[in-house]
């Protein structure tokens, strides 16, 4: 069956709501760690990781950071409209150069009290960047189907959009966890090797991390490295559609340096595991976008559609052999890293390519994610989640996680 006709409804489970963690553990290695295997079953430590994978695996993880993406606005009248900066206007080749932007930048948003702000009406705040007034304005340009396009700017003109984010905004807690954002979030909405800014929402599977743990895996000669995948408010849009074919997954900004690709290819013959869902989008879009090299001969490098992996005709082209041309056509263009869009959607049917494993958080029900999950360990994800519920694990972002063993 294709992945359009999927019913989400075949992906439920009970999830109540004490079971939702609302705020991260002391220790971010203390998390639980739910193994499975060939249909077994374990629990562990995050801290113990490294006593699980086998030695000369390689784990890709998602350096994304998240901005602080909500900037409430005060109307004269009282009224507040908060403004969530979901990408940048397509008038920008990525984002690292709209978040550079210095006076003045457009961005996709998605607007709370909308009713409350009049087309053509600017709004404005004071704020203090090292100890000066700063003034912040938004003009409301148009609306699109799903977001609408506003105008940020700002005085004194030379500060970048990054900056006024940081002092303007707060993070963006997704909308499960029912409290308002505090100051420790953000140091724990962020996993510890966060760089390059623009995500939305964090690759949670990484909050797990610390130092200890990345030298206990350094110690059993396991690999890491890492890639960017900013992630979108999409990963929260629930499926409301009846069927998979009426849901868009809206496409996420992906970034892979030409040493990270020779690594991969390095490691075909080894476990490659992804740490978390973005990063298995990321290492598997990879392949897709090696195959439509192959296929078209193309000198650019197309954005990947929701059900390429499904609709393409791979002629039977082997791993090696997609990543080797994209390997090629990086090197023929002289590019260190590769930046492109990918949208696609990973649903049952789907057989990953690249990774054995996977290291992910529990997600909601009848959600993208789930089917993620499904995909890759068949029905078994009803035997894990019900686990779970039943021994303690705490879901979603700041919860616990899992070791998931890919079904050959």
């Amino acid at each position: 069956m294709h992945p359009k006709n999927i019913s989400i409804k075949d992906f439920t489970y009970s999830l109540p709501e004490e079971k939702i963690a609302s705020y991260p553990l002391t220790e971010r290695d203390a998390s639980k760690l739910l193994i499975y295997k060939d249909g077994i079953i374990a629990e562990d430590i995050y801290k113990n990781l490294d006593k699980h994978l086998p030695a000369d695996s390689l784990l890709i993880f998602n350096d994304t950071k998240v901005v602080e993406a909500r900037i409430l606005f005060q109307k004269p009248t009282g009224a507040v409209v908060e403004i969530f900066c979901l990408e940048p206007h397509e008038r920008y080749p990525d984002i690292t150069t709209a978040m550079m932007q210095k006076g003045r930048v457009t961005w996709q948003c998605l607007i709370g009290g909308a009713s409350k702000w009049k087309h053509g009406q600017i709004l404005e705040k004071k704020i203090k960047i090292d100890n000066s007034d700063t003034i912040v304005s938004a003009k409301y340009l148009d609306k699109k189907t799903d977001s609408f396009s506003i105008e940020i700017s700002w005085m004194p003109e030379h500060l970048s959009f990054a900056e006024i984010l940081h002092h303007t905004g707060a993070i963006p807690l997704p909308p499960y966890i029912k409290r308002e954002a505090e100051a420790s979030d953000k140091e724990r909405y962020q996993t510890i090797y966060a760089h390059p800014e623009g995500s939305v929402a964090a690759p949670t599977a990484g909050l797990h991390f610390t130092e200890e743990v990345f030298k206990k895996l350094e110690s059993k000669k396991i690999k890491t490295d890492f890639t960017t995948l900013h992630v979108g408010a999409g990963t929260f849009k629930p499926v409301k559609s009846e069927t998979m074919e009426e849901h868009i997954i809206h496409s996420e900004w992906m970034e892979v340096r030409k040493e990270t690709m020779e690594n991969i290819l390095h490691h075909l013959n080894h476990p490659i595991i992804a740490v978390g869902t973005t990063s298995l989008r990321l290492i598997e879009s990879l392949y897709w976008l090696g195959v439509n090299l192959s296929l078209s001969n193309a000198d650019e490098i197309p954005e990947l559609l929701q059900w390429d992996p499904y609709d393409l005709k791979t002629n039977n082209i082997s791993v090696e052999n997609a990543l080797g041309k994209l390997s090629e056509w990086m090197k023929r263009n002289n590019l260190k890293k590769l930046l492109t869009k990918t949208q696609i959607i990973i649903a049952p049917r789907y057989e990953p390519k690249i990774a054995k494993g996977l290291i992910t958080n529990f997600h909601l029900p009848q959600s993208t994610l789930l089917l993620l999950i499904a995909a890759t360990i068949g029905n078994d994800w009803r035997k894990i989640y019900d686990y779970a519920l039943n021994n303690d694990f705490r879901f979603l972002s700041y919860g616990d996680g899992s070791l998931l063993w890919f079904t050959n």
